[in-house]
C-alpha cells in the first residue's frame, strides 16, 4: 500500500513531467528548474530571492504546499512585508540538515526560525544590508507508525499536530525575515529523545512552551532533538501508548534519552501507586530498553511549581518523586540533572510576582477570544521555557555530559540565581494561540 510519502512522491514526478512539457496551466510554474523532476534526491535547494539560481528550485509566491506540489508555502501563509509565513518539504521521517542563507541587498533582516511544532531553531539572527549569512540546524521529523501493525497513540490534542507527519515544516519569523536559500539534506547525526509531559513537550501554540522546543536553539548541527514529551503523560502512559517503543525503532548506538517525569505520576492513586513503586517501575523501563539499544538514558528531576510560602520560599507539591529519581539515578548509575533544585533556585530568585512573569499569567483580553485571566502555575511561556532549558543546560555541563560537546559556543553558563531580565527577551511569538490549558494542568 502507498504510504503518503510514496503519493506525493509520484505526483510529483508527473508533476516534473508536466514541466518539462510546459503543460503546466499554461506555462505558470516554467520558471521552475527542470532538477524539480528529481525532487526525491539526496539534497533539496530552493531559492527564495528574485532571480534564479542555477541547481537551485525556484520558489514563487503562488507555490503552495498539497497544492500538486510536494513543497510550498503552507497553513494559508506566504511571504508579505514581515509577516511570519511557514514552508513544508513533504519527506520521510528521520533527521535533515537545513541551511539557509539569511539576508537582504537592500534591507537589514532579523530572522528568528522554528520547526515542526514550534522547535527554536535560530534565534533573532540580525544583517545589515547587503550582508548575508549561513546557519545549518538539524530537524527530526517522524510519523505514528511503530511497526507494521502498531502506532503511536495518539491524543485528540494532538491529531493534526506538525510533530506527526511526513513533511518538514519552518515557520520563517521575525521583525524582518530575511530566507534567501534553503538546502535540506538527510543526515545520520546523533539525536536526542525526549521522553516527558508537558512542561518538556512541544506545545504548538502561544503563549504556551515547554522547555523541549527550547533545546535546539541552544545545540550545534551535529545532533538532532526529537521531543516525544507530550502533556498529561506519566511514565507509565508514555510507555503505554507506544511512544517509548517508536523511540525505540528509531533510537542507535550513541543516542540520548532524556527522561523527566512526575507531575502527573503524582495524580495517580490505587495500589502499588507511588513515587518509590510505579514511578520507579516506569523510569527503569525507560532506562533499560534505552542501555539495551545502544543510547544513554539521563534523568531528569522534574521542576517545582510555583507555590510560594509566606516567607517567598517554594513549597514542595511534588512529594517524594524528586526524590525517588536521583534513588533510582543512584542506584542504576545513571546520569541525573537536578532540575527540581535548580527550580527552586530560579523561582526564589523571581519572588514571587517576578515569576508570573515566566508562567502562563495574562490578563483577560491579551489573546484573541479570552475573556478570562490565564493563570497557570505549571506551564510555561517562553522566556520561562527558556529560562528552564538553560537550567538543563547548565546540568549537562555540571555532570560533564558528553552532551556538552554539542552545546553552542553563546551559551557560556548560566546561574538560576541571577535569571535573564525578562524586560530584554524577546522572541517573535508565533501567530496561532491557544487559551487552554494543556493536559496535566
Amino acid at each position: 500500500m502507498l504510504n503518503k510519502f510514496h503519493m506525493f512522491f509520484f505526483s510529483f514526478i508527473f508533476f516534473g513531467l508536466q514541466l518539462v512539457a510546459g503543460e503546466l496551466n499554461g506555462g505558470l510554474y516554467k520558471t521552475v528548474s527542470t532538477e524539480a523532476a528529481r525532487f526525491h534526491s539526496e539534497e533539496y535547494k530552493f531559492f527564495f530571492g528574485d532571480d534564479n539560481k542555477d541547481g537551485f528550485i525556484k520558489v514563487e509566491n503562488n507555490f503552495r504546499y498539497g497544492d500538486n506540489l510536494p513543497y510550498g508555502y503552507d497553513l494559508e501563509s506566504k511571504p508579505e512585508g514581515a509577516n511570519p509565513y511557514f514552508f513544508s518539504v513533504a519527506l520521510p521521517e528521520g533527521n535533515y540538515r537545513v541551511t539557509v542563507v539569511l539576508g537582504n541587498n537592500s534591507y537589514v533582516t532579523n530572522t528568528t526560525i522554528r520547526s515542526e511544532s514550534r522547535r527554536l531553531m535560530l534565534e533573532n539572527i540580525n544583517t545589515s544590508s547587503g550582508e548575508f549569512v549561513t546557519k545549518s540546524f538539524i530537524v527530526n521529523i517522524r510519523n505514528t507508525q511503530i511497526d507494521e501493525e502498531r502506532s503511536v497513540r495518539l491524543k485528540t490534542r494532538e491529531i493534526g499536530k506538525l510533530n506527526w507527519d511526513e513533511k518538514l515544516t519552518l515557520e520563517i519569523n521575525g521583525t524582518r525575515p530575511g530566507l534567501v536559500e534553503m538546502i535540506i539534506s538527510k543526515d545520520d547525526v546523533a539525536t536526542i529523545f525526549l521522553a516527558g509531559n508537558s512542561t518538556v513537550t512541544d506545545q504548538d501554540n502561544e503563549p504556551w512552551c515547554g522547555w523541549g522546543q527550547m533545546l535546539p536553539r541552544f545545540l550545534n548541527e551535529n545532533v538532532a532533538v526529537a521531543n516525544y514529551a507530550e502533556s498529561g503523560e506519566a511514565g507509565n502512559s508514555f510507555i503505554s501508548a507506544g511512544r517509548f517503543d517508536k523511540i525505540l525503532t528509531k533510537m542507535k548506538q550513541g543516542d540520548y534519552l532524556f527522561i523527566e517525569f512526575g507531575h502527573n505520576d503524582q495524580k495517580q492513586t490505587g495500589p502499588d501507586r507511588g513515587p518509590y513503586t510505579s514511578y520507579k517501575k516506569s523510569l527503569k523501563m525507560l532506562i533499560d530498553g534505552t542501555r539495551k539499544k545502544g543510547g544513554t538514558p539521563i534523568l531528569v528531576t522534574p521542576m517545582h511549581r510555583r507555590r510560594f510560602d509566606e516567607n517567598g520560599k517554594i513549597i514542595n507539591t511534588l512529594g517524594d518523586f524528586p526524590d525517588a529519581a536521583r534513588q533510582l539515578a543512584s542506584e542504576e548509575n545513571v546520569m541525573l540533572v537536578d532540575l527540581n533544585e535548580m527550580s527552586r533556585i530560579l523561582y526564589e530568585a523571581w519572588g514571587p510576582e517576578e515569576s508570573k512573569k515566566a508562567f502562563v499569567h495574562y490578563p483577560a483580553g491579551t489573546f484573541p477570544g479570552q475573556d478570562q485571566a490565564l493563570e497557570d502555575n505549571t506551564h510555561f511561556n517562553t522566556y520561562g521555557g527558556y529560562q528552564i532549558c538553560k537550567c538543563i543546560l547548565r546540568g549537562l555541563k555540571e555532570i560533564k555530559s558528553p552532551i556538552k560537546d554539542f552545546i553552542l559556543e553563546d551559551f557560556a553558563s548560566f546561574d538560576p540565581a541571577s535569571p535573564d531580565d525578562p524586560a530584554n527577551f524577546h522572541i517573535p511569538p508565533t501567530p496561532f494561540y491557544s487559551i487552554t490549558k494543556p493536559e496535566g494542568n
